[in-house]
């Protein structure tokens, strides 16, 4: 399987450091507000990389994290008059019903920044004690960025050519400003009850720690992948990088992977433009997390997508083209044709995540089934669906053939062979009133249990 680096901007192999399992960590949503399509691009690439991890054969030990204390939940949850706790349970649990929604494997671990405090005041302690961190006069402590030597590597930085200030209290700032970034932020009066204890005082981690300690927790001290959107490649995942090897002195992630921006009819989305969009917005105009999934995934991930409610409609009609097909499908050896479909299929998603191929590949697949008039194919679309998840197979999944439809059965095979059709188009009146559907191709007959 080969990626693309992010930090070597290269291609490589991406194989476990350990044995053969790949520890992935993906940065996961801040639960603010309900999570958009745009947030759903990243997501669902990453379900489609962890998918072909295990479509190689590999184990995959995945976790997201969930941030629940940074500027936004703070400044939410004091304007809406309640406990921070309260305020993100409801959109923790809107993001994993949305999940469900879109067939996104759940990742093994879902961590809450708010859980996992001590260990963010612990990797603190270690980075001031390295003397690569400090304390301010109001309590807070950072990063000092001159201190890093690699700082920059991800990003490619050229420090002498950039803007540089001396300190970045918010999470989120200006990219072209590289500057001291807050590891711990200094309680204040906006902040409320939010806050806890430490050794410069009361107040809160910054957004970029929480990540290194929360990764490292769970996936060790250098671990395989790290992946995201483009806009987290700096400041957050170049922060995450020097926080992580100032304190240990050792690499922290192998290979970084990044997925472009979504745009919306061409322009980015907002909403002021009004073209800002949960996942629920959209089921309520009434599509499918099937159709939704399938625009999401149906681009490479390093090229920007543009979504638009004529692609959900295309979307649509590919997917009644792909059921229909697979409703002709049976089970059996596969024949050779397909075979090589799914060997083109297998290619494409090894190359980068290909899917545009990928797709390519299963569409290949339906015109020289269809043209066969069916076939012995539905295991082969039974494997790509094992990267895609957007394949329907409850019609054409085989329940178990009682002793007298299969008794039917064969007695209609034999009038076939003995081209008595009138008793064969008999047997399979009185299949059907017993609830069983027959088809026939050129591989034989099929039986499904009516809906």
């Amino acid at each position: 399987m080969q990626v693309f680096n992010s930090l070597t901007r290269r291609n490589e192999e991406l194989k476990p450091l350990e044995g053969n399992e790949i520890r992935l960590y993906t940065c996961g949503p801040t639960v603010y507000n309900f999570a958009h399509i745009g947030n759903f691009r990243a997501y669902a690439f990453e379900d489609i990389l962890r998918r072909v991890v295990q479509f190689d054969g590999m184990k995959i030990r995945q976790v997201m994290n969930l941030t629940d204390v940074d500027d936004k939940t703070i400044r939410g949850a004091n304007a809406a008059g309640v406990a921070l706790t309260d305020y993100t349970k409801t959109y923790k649990d809107a993001f994993f019903a949305d999940l469900k929604k879109l067939n996104i494997q759940p990742a093994e671990v879902y961590p809450a920044a708010t859980d996992h405090i001590p260990e963010m005041i612990s990797l603190v302690s270690k980075l001031i004690e390295k003397g690569v961190a400090y304390k301010s006069d109001d309590g807070s402590v950072y990063f000092n960025v001159r201190k890093f030597p690699g700082y920059g590597k991800l990003a490619h930085i050229d420090f002498d050519h950039q803007q540089t200030g001396a300190r970045c209290a918010a999470d989120e700032y200006d990219k072209e400003n590289v500057g001291d970034f807050a590891l711990w932020k200094a309680w204040e009066e906006s902040d409320g009850p939010v806050g806890w204890d430490s050794p410069w005082g009361r107040g809160r981690p910054g957004w970029h720690i929480e990540c290194s300690a929360m990764s490292m927790k769970y996936l060790g001290e250098t671990f395989d992948l790290h992946t995201g959107g483009i806009d987290n490649l700096f400041p957050h995942h170049e922060n995450e990088i020097a926080q992580a090897e100032a304190a240990t002195g050792k690499p922290f992630v192998k290979t970084w992977m990044h997925c472009a921006h979504l745009r919306v009819n061409g322009e980015k989305m907002s909403k002021s433009a009004g073209n800002f969009f949960t996942l629920r917005d959209l089921i309520e105009k009434g599509y499918t997390g099937r159709e939704i999934r399938y625009v999401l995934i149906n681009a490479h991930y390093r090229q920007g997508l543009n979504f638009a409610f004529s692609a959900l409609e295309d979307a649509r009609k590919a997917l009644a083209r792909i059921d229909a097909c697979v409703e002709r499908a049976t089970d059996g050896e596969a024949p050779d044709w397909a075979k090589a479909h799914l060997d083109d299929f297998t290619a494409a998603v090894n190359d980068d995540l290909n899917m545009p191929k990928a797709f390519a590949a299963l569409f290949e697949l339906v015109r020289d089934t269809n043209a066969h008039g069916g076939g012995s194919v539905l295991g082969v679309f039974k494997r790509m669906d094992e990267v895609l998840g957007v394949i329907f197979f409850g019609k054409a999944e085989k329940a178990e053939v009682p002793a007298e439809i299969q008794a039917l059965l064969d007695q209609r095979a034999e009038a076939r062979k003995a081209k008595n059709w009138a008793e064969s188009d008999r047997l399979r009146d009185e299949i059907a009133a017993a609830g069983w559907l027959v088809k026939d191709s050129r591989e034989g007959q099929s039986v499904t249990k009516k809906a």
